[in-house]
């Protein structure tokens, strides 16, 4: 069951807010339609539902708050808007990827896949499925976790009729087993015929709660549609007419002159009034109309009455069900702003009571010091990471091609330097193994690495999946270590693979004589992978606080083009002492007990951090640490 108490968002500029104390109630086992015309605040009281928005009020899932949740993912599965993946991921792919972060098994992304018939297409890339496919995708995602609950913001908006169909019996399909279904549409007739339960709002306020035979009997309504040259005439005579024998009969002028909706009337009976007083039609057809949620101005031929009246009586709807409970439902009885069933917390009791009597118990809201009483305040709480940070980060690491891609394109630029360089024979054998010839700010290993480094962070926030808004993108220390531990191992797998292709190139084309084992072999591999996983880094971390992939690149070019010259640009005192002994003081100072042999690696790590680049790509590595550190603090981190 889905309890949403006193839900109102925060003002902007001094305009009201987009939804104002708006209180309903989704049981389980039913679908549920939250039904509004475009602007009237349906969206934003799903955001505010989700923990997306700040505001005021609760919602409550099965009787917990959703930062009460302990895994949000199997409570409640949610769509809003298009499905947040890479347009060159494949189906299956991007719900292994989501199986990974709402840890569950990847095999329940067939499993999802089957039930929205999909089977077939868990191949097909995401930028080139059909409006309806893409749908059925985006329902598989808010199953995948197998949730109880189910928010879907216009899920058939653009749909065929047919695919329309397939979607809400999926939907009624879920809710038949127990779970709680709640959608948005603007359409009445959609929310009749696929809901069990609509709850209408207009202006973000709650304008009826009504069981769906309710909402019918009283919203929708059959009419003729009458479009006519002389359509003024035709309503006085038709009402003229009414009121002589005394029929309840109702004429309503629509926005267009031509038009006319009759209540109470058929084609035949419009056709032959038409006929005797000479009046061209040219349309006459017979539809259900929506009467709309508030008292339109209409011009009436109800009962005989005069033209004062506002002919709210239909065929087959007498007064007593008006009075008795239609006018209330839809809100034509309210008070000054037309709405009576705008929804208020009880004082006191802890209930709030809504439109069609249904009572949605919870904690009593609390109250400010004036006395009044205000619903809890909704704090905008970011996404919470993967449940497998690791596990979803390779998978969305090498679910796409631009990975293989960019490694590829390294190897082959770092041979084809490397037997140029060795065909001069004027640079040592170590710059000539990397690729790194003194021309370049960075050998192609250390921008590739940089580069993938920036598109772990950069694709999380053009294509986030691992939020129910989009923009809001993760950012939890613990998807941060999984990133860095990830693109670490790439990077050094990179560097690695970088040597063997130029040591073999270089022994294909020049002999086996060139390529010799340097003596220093163990500070230039430190040197190598400090290089190029501390390029990784710098490019993950750039494009994580500035939320963007050239940022990022932008950060691995600044530490040779900027940081370097900087560094070597500071005068040099002549060196007076030495740092020889360094590790056996570093031992008695932390008390640890490593083996002699890690002196070696010690020094040779101090080496390289003392070179130019080393210190720059330090530096970097630190500013860049701190203020991501900073930034996530402010968006209230955790683990």
């Amino acid at each position: 069951m889905l309890q949403a108490i006193g839900l109102t968002s925060a003002r902007h500029r001094g305009l009201p807010p987009a939804v104002d104390d708006l209180t309903f109630e989704a049981g389980s086992g039913s679908v549920t339609a939250l039904l509004g015309p475009p602007g009237s605040g349906k969206t934003s009281a799903l955001r505010l539902m989700l923990e997306l928005e700040p505001g005021r009020g609760v919602t409550y899932f099965r009787g917990r708050p959703l930062h009460r949740v302990a895994h949000p993912a199997r409570e409640v599965g949610v769509l809003l808007g298009d499905v947040p993946g890479h347009p060159a991921r494949t189906v299956r792919g991007q719900l292994r990827m989501l199986c990974a972060a709402a840890g569950v098994p990847a095999s329940r992304a067939d499993d999802v896949l089957d039930a929205v018939g999909l089977v077939g297409l868990g191949d097909q890339r995401i930028g080139t499925l059909s409006l309806g496919m893409d749908r059925r995708l985006a329902l598989a995602s808010a199953l995948l976790a197998d949730p109880h609950t189910l928010i879907l913001d216009e899920p058939a908006e653009g749909l065929g009729a047919r695919e329309a169909d397939w979607l809400h019996g999926m939907l009624r399909s879920h809710a038949d087993r127990g779970g709680t279904v709640l959608y948005t549409t603007q359409d009445p007739k959609e929310a009749a015929r696929s809901a069990g339960h609509v709850v209408t709002i207009d202006s973000g306020r709650l304008v009826a709660d009504q069981e769906a035979a309710d909402f019918s009997r009283t919203r929708l309504r059959p009419r003729v549609a009458v479009r006519s040259p002389h359509a003024a005439r035709l309503a006085a005579i038709v009402s003229r007419e009414a009121r002589a024998a005394r029929r309840s009969v109702e004429v309503v002028t629509e926005a267009s002159s031509s038009r006319l909706s009759v209540y109470g009337s058929s084609c035949a009976e419009i056709g032959d009034t038409a006929f005797r007083h000479g009046l061209p039609v040219h349309q006459l057809a017979d539809e259900v109309g929506d009467t709309g949620p508030a008292s339109r101005s209409r011009d009436s031929g109800l009962l005989g009455g005069g033209p004062g009246d506002n002919g709210l009586l239909s065929e087959g709807l007498s007064g007593d069900d008006l009075l008795g409970g239609g006018l209330r439902e839809t809100g034509l009885l309210g008070g000054g702003s037309g709405a009576a069933a705008d929804a208020r917390p009880a004082t006191g009791t802890g209930a709030v009571a809504t439109a069609g009597g249904r009572a949605a118990r919870g904690p009593a809201p609390a109250a400010d010091p004036a006395g009044a009483q205000l619903p809890p305040r909704i704090r905008r709480r970011p996404a919470r990471g993967p449940l497998r940070p690791v596990r979803y980060e390779l998978r969305r690491l090498f679910g796409v091609r631009i990975t293989t891609l960019i490694v590829a394109v390294t190897l082959v630029a770092s041979a084809a330097v490397s037997v140029v360089l060795a065909r001069s024979g004027r640079d040592p054998l170590p710059n000539v193994l990397v690729a790194w010839p003194s021309l370049l700010p960075l050998p192609p290993a250390a921008l590739g690495a940089g580069l993938l480094g920036a598109l772990s962070f950069g694709d999380e926030f053009r294509y986030p999946a691992l939020a129910a808004g989009r923009g809001t993108v993760p950012r939890r220390l613990g998807l941060l270590l999984a990133k860095l531990a990830v693109s670490a191992g790439l990077a050094l797998s990179l560097g690695l693979l970088v040597v063997l292709v130029s040591a073999e190139s270089l022994r294909l084309v020049y002999g086996g004589d060139l390529v010799q084992v340097p003596t220093n072999v163990m500070s230039l591999a430190v040197s190598w992978s400090g290089l190029t996983v501390g390029c990784a880094w710098a490019g993950l971390l750039a494009a994580g606080i500035f939320r963007v992939t050239a940022a990022g690149v932008a950060a691995v070019l600044a530490v040779p083009v900027l940081m370097v010259p900087l560094i070597e640009a500071v005068p040099k005192a002549p060196t007076a002492r030495s740092m020889s002994g360094l590790p056996g003081r570093l031992r008695e100072l932390t008390w640890l007990q490593w083996p002699h042999e890690a002196d070696r690696w010690v020094l040779a790590l101090v080496k390289v951090v003392a070179h130019p680049v080393g210190t720059a790509l330090t530096l970097s590595l630190s500013v860049l640490v701190c203020a991501y550190l900073f930034t996530s603090l402010r968006g209230r981190v955790r683990w």
